[in-house]
């Protein structure tokens, strides 16, 4: 699979997909940001904080899904 494909099937992914998959990245995405800034954290330790916090319901920020009044 090339990268136009691949683009194509996130593309094509629900939402609700979309969204699981970014909410499970967040502890690599840290610890390789943390990493980078020479403050190694355990992704364990991430994994753990994140399964403590409940997952957004949509990835729009509340005040982007507000009409906006004129």
């Amino acid at each position: 699979m090339n990268w136009i494909q691949s683009i194509h099937q996130w593309r094509r992914l629900p939402a609700a997909e979309k969204l699981r998959h970014r909410w499970q990245a967040i502890p690599q995405d840290v610890a390789q940001s943390m990493a980078f800034e020479r403050e190694p954290v355990e992704i364990r330790r991430l994994q753990e904080k994140l399964d403590q916090i409940a997952p957004p319901a949509s990835s729009k920020p509340l005040a982007a899904s507000l009409p906006i009044l004129s």
